[in-house]
């Protein structure tokens, strides 16, 4: 029994190869791995076998011995990436080398709970449909606190405690929930601008600011899985509310709710939209001065985050990109005062995101990969393709 779980655990890390390096050919992942080739040829062997994975001639790099490359098998398994957003919702089919296909969006025509999640389930219903006993797990991104596959809250949908097992209905599938930002956060230490960091810190704006921690590729999620919640610092002004029952929340300093309370207009619908528009506007001196204080506020926060944390790099994503660049002199000044003084002399890279409008869809599909080639999901699909 022993035996079996460490071949399976070998091809589990073979499959997390080419995940991590989509064209990965048989020689580098045996480098990767510490594999001898013997090892290497043996265990793919077995996953084409098992149509996990097809290899081909790689491309001649002169003298040397040749060497394939691995790519999905066409019957292979594939998870449904999605992702729940306050204005609508993003679906990919992913393949185990991570690329995102069959991509679709949809706004939401109301945004009650049921609606939404019947919006949902219908779009696994028919990805159900099309790929049968291929598709193997579904994966959700969502804008809100997660536990488990309930949503405990979303303030920026205005929902609170919502139970999301509706999403797979009766298909049987398996389905895992993860936070938007905790997601993409895994996504950039996999694939993106925080690959190869052993810590790294992960922020991105939208409504609000969330992130996640990244420990070796893994998300710190906390006792609960509800851990990243970097919004809810303390880090503004107590005497402002924030819908999640707090006061002082960072959340309420660095999008575009707060350019508009700088700028005394009424709290926008969409503040993310809202806020791309004022960047456009920044030669008039009013919207200059706004953009300058949320930038103060979430370059100070972020230096805060590093102060707790120490990375090895911090990415950001969504709207803290645009305006980071709206005002980088801002951000540097007060990045480099906020920090203490052992870090000022080297302090972390704070990089913009690689995946930027899909880093979320793409850690989702990162969370389902996970799953779908653990040692006891291979040890499944073997079974019902020997």
């Amino acid at each position: 029994m022993t035996a079996r779980r460490g071949q399976w655990q070998t091809a589990a890390d073979v499959l997390g190869q080419v995940a991590r390096q989509p064209g990965i050919t048989r020689a580098a992942v045996a480098r990767e791995l510490r594999l001898s080739t013997s090892s290497a040829t043996e265990v793919t062997a077995r996953l084409r076998d098992l149509q996990l994975l097809t290899e081909t001639p790689a491309p001649s790099q002169g003298r040397g011995r040749p060497t394939t490359v691995l790519r999905p098998h066409p019957r292979g398994p594939v998870v449904l990436a999605m992702e729940l957003r306050q204005a609508d919702w993003r679906s990919a089919v992913v393949s185990l080398d991570g690329v995102l296909l069959d991509q679709r969006s949809k706004r939401h025509r109301s945004r009650r709970p049921d609606a939404v999640l019947a919006a949902l389930g219908v779009a696994v219903a028919g990805a159900k449909a099309e790929y049968g006993d291929r598709l193997l797990a579904v994966s959700l991104a969502v804008a809100g606190t997660v536990r488990g596959d309930h949503l405990m809250q979303a303030t920026t949908l205005g929902w609170s405690a919502v139970d999301l097992s509706a999403v797979v209905g009766e298909t049987g599938l398996p389905l895992l929930v993860g936070n938007d930002a905790t997601l993409s956060g895994v996504a950039e230490a996999r694939t993106g601008a925080a690959a190869g960091a052993g810590t790294a810190l992960h922020l991105i704006v939208e409504v609000g600011i969330g992130g996640t921690l990244i420990l070796d590729g893994s998300p710190a999620s906390g006792a609960t899985g509800a851990g990243g919640e970097y919004g809810h610092l303390p880090f503004g002004d107590r005497s402002l509310s924030c819908p999640c029952g707090a006061k002082g929340c960072w959340d309420l300093e660095v999008d575009g709710r707060a350019l508009a309370r700088h700028l005394g207009d009424p709290e926008p619908d969409e503040p993310y939209a809202y806020a791309e528009g004022l960047l456009l506007r920044l030669s008039e001196p009013p919207v200059g001065r706004a953009v300058e204080a949320v930038v103060a506020a979430l370059a100070s926060g972020i230096a805060g985050l590093v102060n707790a944390h120490d990375p090895d790099v911090v990415t950001l994503g969504g709207l803290a990109i645009p305006l980071r660049a709206a005002a980088s002199a801002t951000f540097a000044a007060a990045y480099g005062e906020s920090l203490m003084t052992f870090h000022r002399a080297k302090p972390p890279a704070v990089l913009d995101s690689t995946h930027q409008q899909t880093g979320a869809l793409r850690g989702a599909a990162a969370l389902g990969l996970d799953h779908v080639t653990s040692s006891t999901a291979l040890a499944a699909w073997s079974e019902s393709h020997l």
